[in-house]
């Protein structure tokens, strides 16, 4: 498997917002962070939310139990609460942007009424204009009054984009103002942008909104459900939109709108938010020689931004129902591979560390698709091994569930990763998994 290395960041963040003006720029979106550094030095910016579309994740941190909590993705003006917030199936793309106050059999009274921002996955604010994100599926969602809107995103990724629930062009950042459509009909408006390509691709920073003369209307209503997914490669979208197995890593043909992860999140209505980095392993990274086996993900999972390791990470922001982990391919696919005691004692110390940070979350431990035959045994049982003690401690929310190796006839992605359609027999496997668990 060519899965590349890299790292990860997270950081926590107490977010205010207010809205600007740029001198003939139209109406823009200022962020403004009152930041607590998650590790107790200094200031630093709070963490973000996770919305999806029809076709993505997304949503507010609600308790265990569905009852809604603070949205951390939601973006206030200074001095204001936001209003109680319970779950939107539609989950940050909504059919109808209108109904995003009072909709889906909610009372309108409950839904958010302020103007401000949605963002999704683990977002930093720094200040004014100037929010950053990195991991894959992360971005940001508005909800608008006008004819038009434009963004500014520094950093050169790619995003998908959706206005009111319709995939737009694939937009790449010039750096500066891009305008994502035109022309739209008088009344409200969802725009949705996911980053596309992972975090070893460098960081996003999203500088503002331009509605021309337009509005910033309330934030999408969040869903109740919310996953977690940490993996490498095949999380992140390696090669999914590549047309075989002959061509390599591209950031054009890496798409994680289309990866199982976010494909289950949105048949289940939930918010997704994806920890995964190419290469990355429990314990060995993808490669042969010995420095393989140092800097896998594991000390990466605390972070918000991928190269900042002070920007951390605050887990009580924002509370999934289930964390899937699909980790172990890079381990086992080349020659440096760890020990059955290195890998059983990293995996759980990882589980141990989700479960203190998530009491109440099921966490699902899986390897696949790409591993077969001894390696992929192998996996499997120290997978199991792991579970199996951590049921024996008490703790019955810890499982494994397997996913099938590849099918050759439904095709391949670039070196060998899944293909589109892989990717959606493991998102039906996924989803199939979480339905009987936790009966959504």
């Amino acid at each position: 498997m060519h899965d590349r290395g890299g790292a990860t960041i997270n950081a926590a963040l107490d977010v205010r917002w207010s809205r600007a003006r740029r001198a003939g720029a139209g109406a823009t979106l200022a962020l403004l962070a009152a930041c607590s550094d998650g590790s107790g030095s200094g200031s630093s910016p709070a963490p973000a939310g996770d919305n999806s579309t029809p076709s993505a994740a997304g949503g507010a941190a609600s308790t265990p139990n569905g009852a809604p909590a603070s949205d951390p993705g939601a973006m206030m003006p200074a001095g204001s609460a936001p209003a109680s917030n319970e779950g939107n199936p539609n989950l940050g793309g909504l059919q109808n942007p209108a109904a995003s106050s009072g909709s889906n059999g909610m009372p309108a009274a409950m839904a958010p009424q302020t103007p401000g921002l949605k963002f999704v996955g683990r977002v930093e604010v720094a200040g004014a204009d100037d929010a950053s994100f990195a991991w894959s599926g992360s971005g940001v969602i508005a909800n608008f009054s006008g004819s038009s809107v434009g963004v500014r995103l520094a950093g050169g990724q790619q995003y998908t984009v959706l206005i009111d629930g319709m995939l737009q062009p694939k937009l790449t950042s010039t750096g500066g103002l891009d305008a994502l459509a035109s022309g739209l009909a008088a009344g409200p408006h969802t725009v949705e942008i996911y980053r596309r390509t992972e975090a070893n691709q460098g960081e996003s920073r999203f500088q503002g909104f331009d509605f021309a003369g337009g509005q910033l209307l309330a934030p999408p209503v969040p869903a109740e459900r919310r996953i977690e997914i940490v993996g490498d490669s095949i999380t992140a979208g390696y090669g999914d939109e590549g047309a075989d197995m002959n061509c390599s890593f591209s950031p054009d043909t890496e798409n994680h709108y289309l990866t199982y992860g976010a494909l289950s999140a949105r048949a289940l209505g939930a918010e997704l938010s994806t920890v995964a980095w190419s290469g990355k392993g429990v314990v060995c990274n993808y490669g042969d020689d010995a420095t393989s086996c140092s800097d896998p993900l594991p000390p990466y999972y605390d972070r918000t931004l991928p190269t900042r390791s002070d920007s951390r990470w605050d887990f009580s922001r924002w509370q999934p129902q289930a964390v899937v982990i699909n980790l172990g391919t890079n381990d086992f696919s080349t020659a440096m591979d760890p020990t059955q005691d290195q890998f059983e004692s990293a995996l759980d110390t990882l589980i141990e560390h989700m479960r203190t940070e998530y009491p109440d979350a099921l966490l699902l431990a899986t390897v696949g698709p790409l591993l077969t035959g001894a390696d992929l045994a192998t996996a499997r049982t120290y997978i199991a091994n792991v579970v199996k003690k951590r049921n024996d401690a008490g703790d019955a929310k810890v499982q494994s569930f397997d996913l099938a190796p590849t099918n050759a006839a439904d095709g391949y992605g670039c070196d060998w990763h899944p293909s589109l359609k892989t990717h959606q027999v493991m998102a039906d496997a996924l989803t199939a998994k979480l339905r009987a668990e936790l009966g959504w």
